[in-house]
């Protein structure tokens, strides 16, 4: 059902954890699967510096956090914001149609993430 890339992604997910002080945090659930996902960036010139996720879910909602977070290191937010389920799918190699709703998980906790990050830059202006 899932190829060795969606499975890597799985059994070994990157960047998983919490941050101290996160400059943005997004979370983001489907009650209809009960995915649950928590991305958190920190932000250095307009650039995501670094990124962690906590997921409860399926395999494919774990690799597609993962996958997020390998894809957005290093990019400027609004390259991020660009970052869309179809986008994290085809890193993935795919994914079965009856798990796409986890990829658009992923692109949406990120984008929560970075909205919170922007709305509290503006505030403190």
């Amino acid at each position: 059902m899932y190829n060795d890339k969606v499975m890597d992604h799985f059994f070994n997910p990157r960047n998983v954890g919490e941050m101290e002080n996160p400059d943005g945090v997004g979370q983001v659930g489907n009650p209809i699967c009960g995915d649950v996902m928590r991305v958190q960036i920190r932000v250095k010139d307009n650039r995501i510096e670094d990124v962690k996720f906590k997921t409860f879910g399926c395999g494919a909602a774990i690799a597609t956090s993962s996958m997020v977070t390998e894809l957005v290191k290093g990019l400027t937010l609004d390259e991020a914001m660009e970052v869309s389920n179809k986008t994290v799918a085809e890193a993935l190699g795919g994914l079965p149609p009856q798990k796409m709703h986890c990829s658009n998980l992923a692109a949406d906790a990120l984008h929560e993430a970075i909205k919170d990050y922007r709305s509290k830059a503006a505030a403190a202006r």
